[in-house]
C-alpha cells in the first residue's frame, strides 16, 4: 500500500495507469522501482515515464505512509473488500480512496445531496429538512463540504444524529481541508462516525480542476442524487449529470420561476429528473417501500407541526377527538382533518365513535 500511495502522490497518475503498471510488473513495490526503459515500454504517454522516474526521487514512500498514519487515514483499494460497491460501477472509478472517519461502505444505503453555494432561504430550509429526514429514514447523506448547500445537508445529517460522508477535492489531511470554512464541520463529521473522503492524497491543494473528479464520486456512492437549489450553469448540475451516466436517480426539488436559484433544478425537471416533494417520493422511486426498516421510518417522519404533535400524544390506547383537540391545543376542525390524512397514511385508525389510536 505504500508503493501505491507513493504512486499515486505522482501527477499524471490515475486510475487506469495504476492498473496498468501493476497488471505489468505485478506489484506496485516492483513499478516504483522499474527503470526508465521499462517504464517507457509500458507507458506511452508522452514524457509520463520520465515524469515517474525523476519526481521518485524526492518521494520517500516510507516516510510518506508514517504521514499517513500519524494523520488518522484510511487507504482503500480498488481491490479492497472495503472499497465501495457503488463507486466501482461507474467509468473511471479511483483505484485509491482516502478516508478518515469510522463508517463503514456498503452498510447503509446513500443519498446524495447537493446544491448551490448560492442559496436561499426556501433551500436553505429544503436542505436541512431532507438531510434531517433521510438520516431519520437510514440513508447516509453524501454531499462535498462546500459552502452553502452542501454545508448544510452534512448539519442536517449531524442534527439527526445520523451519517454523512463528505467528498473532498483536495487532500484530506488538517492542513489540506477545503473550504477552511467548513473545518470544523469536517472535524464534527469524523467525530461523529462520519467520513470525510477523497481519491487525493493527503497535502493535494483543492482547486477548480479537481472538484469536477470529486463530484464523480459523490454520484458513484450513491443510490441516487437529490438537486436541492442550482443556478442556470451551477456546478451542481455536473453531479446530476454524472449521476445519470452512472445510471443512477436523479430528484429535483421544484422551485419559484421566477428565483435565479431554482432555474437549474426546474431545467432538470423538465428534462425528466423525478419530482421531489417529500422523502417519501425518493423512497418510492428506490423501491424501498418493501423495506421494513423504511416502512417504520416513514412513520417517523411527520408533514407538519400538527402531524409530529399528534404521534406524540396518540398512542395503541384509544383517545377521543375531543381529548386529543384538548391535548394538543389545537381546534377539532384542524384535527379532524389532520388525523384523516394521517389515517390515509396508515399512521392512525379510527375504532368509530372518533376514537383513534396509533398504530
Amino acid at each position: 500500500m505504500k508503493y501505491l500511495h507513493a504512486l499515486n502522490k505522482i501527477d499524471g497518475i490515475g486510475p487506469q495507469k495504476l492498473k496498468t503498471l501493476l497488471t505489468t510488473f505485478g506489484t506496485a513495490e516492483n513499478a516504483w522501482k522499474a527503470d526508465l526503459a521499462t517504464l517507457r515500454k509500458v507507458l506511452s504517454v508522452d514524457k509520463l515515464p520520465e515524469k515517474i522516474f525523476f519526481e521518485r526521487q524526492n518521494i520517500n514512500p516510507n516516510l510518506e505512509w508514517e504521514k499517513i498514519e500519524k494523520a488518522g487515514i484510511d487507504v482503500i483499494a480498488f481491490t479492497s473488500p472495503a472499497y465501495p460497491r457503488l463507486l466501482k460501477e461507474i467509468h473511471n472509478p479511483p483505484y485509491l480512496i482516502y478516508t478518515r472517519g469510522k463508517l463503514v461502505f456498503n452498510e447503509i444505503p446513500a443519498i446524495a445531496i447537493v446544491g448551490s453555494r448560492k442559496f436561499s432561504n426556501y433551500g436553505e430550509q429544503l436542505a436541512n429538512v431532507f438531510a434531517r429526514d433521510l438520516a431519520k429514514a437510514g440513508f447516509v447523506i453524501i454531499s462535498g463540504l462546500a459552502l452553502g448547500i452542501d454545508a448544510i445537508s452534512h448539519r442536517g445529517a449531524l442534527e439527526a444524529r445520523g451519517k454523512t460522508i463528505a467528498v473532498l477535492g483536495g487532500g484530506i489531511d488538517n492542513k489540506s481541508i477545503y473550504p477552511r470554512a467548513n473545518y470544523n464541520l469536517a472535524q464534527e463529521i469524523i467525530a461523529s462516525n462520519g467520513l470525510i473522503m477523497s481519491d487525493y492524497p493527503p497535502e493535494t491543494s483543492a482547486s477548480a480542476t479537481t472538484f469536477p473528479a470529486r463530484n464523480r464520486i459523490i454520484a458513484g456512492l450513491s443510490l441516487g442524487t437529490l438537486v436541492i437549489e442550482a443556478g442556470e450553469k451551477s456546478g451542481t448540475l455536473i453531479t446530476a449529470k454524472m449521476s445519470l451516466e452512472s445510471n443512477r436517480e436523479v430528484f429535483a426539488i421544484p422551485g419559484s420561476i421566477f428565483s435565479p436559484t431554482s432555474i437549474g433544478t426546474n431545467n432538470l425537471i423538465k428534462s425528466g429528473a423525478k419530482i421531489v416533494t417529500c422523502v417519501q417520493d425518493i423512497l418510492e422511486e428506490l423501491n424501498l417501500f418493501q423495506n421494513l426498516e423504511a416502512k417504520q421510518a416513514i412513520l417517523k417522519l411527520p408533514g407538519n407541526a400538527e402531524e409530529e404533535l399528534l404521534l406524540k400524544i396518540l398512542s395503541d390506547i384509544p383517545l377521543h377527538i375531543d381529548n386529543i383537540a384538548k391535548s394538543a391545543n389545537i381546534t377539532v376542525a384542524k384535527i379532524s382533518s389532520t388525523l384523516t390524512m394521517m389515517e390515509i397514511k396508515g399512521w392512525v385508525k379510527n375504532l368509530g365513535g372518533q376514537n383513534y389510536i396509533l398504530l
